[in-house]
């Protein structure tokens, strides 16, 4: 930072040029979709469907609102648009609106640049602070995102068609920046209006003065679908103004969902436990999302969110970790009888159709149940489970349960030869791992009805059908 201009005049000897925010962003966007260059980091899923939409916006220079359900990475992709600026500007000494050193707009900066020329004193803002963000609520005012009279500064002496007794909001104070409105309709109509001059005009009037400051702001928002389309809760010449409407959507498979998982899920660490999840129990949680958001039981205008794989995967592998401390194991790997635990973390994250008392979590065991199956059937070959099928026919009776450790798991089939059906679900032989494998095998098999299967309460006994 010393080695950056510190006066106008030191400004304009380094050659550096003054540029709107949206030819910035589009510059720098620019390079990097040249480079070959992700425009947002850690969103996955979105390469061929968002993302492009998102760099049609910025080339074109519009102003965006996203639109999607909760949990859609609407507010990840807008806050990560800050790395498209500039890394460092300069504005004005003292500025609360980050002047322009070369074309000042507040009465502060004018009279500071008409009064000292090129002694005029520079400060250069990190893109960090370029960013404004508020999320809307019934009781945002204009003053909030305008600006209002301050009456500290009218008591001290000013008259109030002072400019100088202006208390700045959050969009002038974001000027030559990227501003964002999260959940848009909620904003009251009355507060849209006051928008409407920034979108257009690009300019604020505040409490009916003569005031104008001609701002220099990209505008980005949010809304969820229903409200956006259907409650009409955006004002029309307010939508007239964004120049880009960008859907995001949930990821469209169980890979993403997975990838998600991995990326957001915070990691268990307890001294003396050592945490592994097989990845097909990672797989189960993801396509419990899948099917939710396929299930007609479940409102889909709410959406089922990515944090619900995510909660639901951090509770399973907490649930796991229970259970090894209460057995005194240091091996955490969750089991097929840890999924009931998701039940409680399903239920606060979805939104049910009318359905009568209890039904809901008839629901979610459904959900459960058929997503073990898929997983069951995509991940196991039918000749790798011959073997124990034919084990039960022959009389085999297997015993399992959250309380019973990992060592007896290996003894029920200790016998028959599973290691292609060890390799088919990624696990080593750690008696762990195989507890976790086996009973993940005689649940796919109860659920293709090729077993039997009693179950009271955390335990359950498998038999051969007939």
């Amino acid at each position: 930072m010393m080695t950056r201009p510190g006066t106008l005049g030191e400004l304009r000897a380094s050659g550096w040029q003054s540029r709107p925010v949206k030819e910035e962003v589009r510059a720098n966007a620019a390079t990097k979709i040249a480079d070959g260059k992700p425009l947002v980091d850690g969103v996955l899923g979105y390469d061929d469907t968002v993302l492009p939409q998102l760099e049609n916006a910025l080339l074109a220079g519009h102003d965006a609102i996203f639109l999607g359900e909760r949990g859609q990475a609407k507010t990840r992709i807008i806050r990560s648009l800050t790395a498209l600026l500039d890394e460092w500007m300069p504005i004005v000494a003292g500025s609360e609106i980050n002047d322009d050193p070369y074309q000042p707009v507040s009465q502060h900066a004018r009279l500071m640049v008409a009064e000292r020329g090129d002694d005029t004193p520079v400060e250069w803002v990190h893109r960090d602070r370029r960013f404004g963000e508020k999320l809307a609520t019934p009781d945002t005012s204009i003053a909030d995102l305008i600006g209002e009279v301050d009456p500290i500064r009218v008591a001290e002496g000013r008259y109030l068609s002072d400019e100088l007794t202006i208390h700045y909001g959050l969009v002038p104070r974001t000027n030559r920046g990227i501003f964002s409105i999260n959940e848009l309709p909620d904003l009251a109509e009355r507060i849209q209006v006051g928008l409407l001059n920034v979108l257009e005009e690009r300019d604020v009037q505040i409490r009916g003065y003569k005031i104008r400051l001609p701002l220099d702001v990209m505008l980005v928002a949010s809304a969820n679908p229903e409200d956006y389309t259907n409650r009409g809760r955006i004002i029309t010449p307010l939508k007239d103004r964004f120049g880009a409407q960008i859907r995001t959507h949930y990821p469209l498979d169980v890979d993403v969902e997975m990838d998600v998982i991995d990326q957001e899920a915070t990691e268990l660490e307890l001294e003396g436990l050592d945490v592994r999840v097989p990845p097909f129990m990672t797989e189960i949680v993801a396509a419990m999302s899948q099917h939710a958001r396929r299930s007609p039981h479940i409102n889909q205008r709410s959406g089922v969110s990515v944090r619900l794989s995510v909660a639901n995967h951090e509770t399973l592998v907490a649930n796991a970790a229970r259970r090894a401390l209460r057995d005194g194991d240091s091996e955490v790997v969750p089991r097929v009888s840890d999924l009931d635990a998701l039940v409680a973390s399903t239920s606060g994250k979805v939104e049910f159709e009318t359905l009568d008392d209890g039904r809901e979590e008839q629901v979610l065991e459904r959900i459960l149940r058929t997503s073990v199956l898929e997983v069951f059937r995509s991940r196991c070959r039918p000749e790798t489970l011959t073997a124990i099928v034919t084990a039960f026919d022959e009389g085999l009776v297997a015993h399992t349960g959250d309380d019973l450790p990992a060592a007896q798991y290996a003894e029920l089939l200790s016998d028959l030869e599973l290691g292609d059906v060890f390799a088919d679900l990624e696990v080593g032989e750690h008696p762990a791992e195989v507890a976790a494998a086996v009973e993940f095998v005689l649940e796919g098999l109860h659920l293709s009805k090729r077993l039997n299967k009693d179950a009271l309460g955390g335990r359950a006994v498998f038999r051969a059908r007939g």
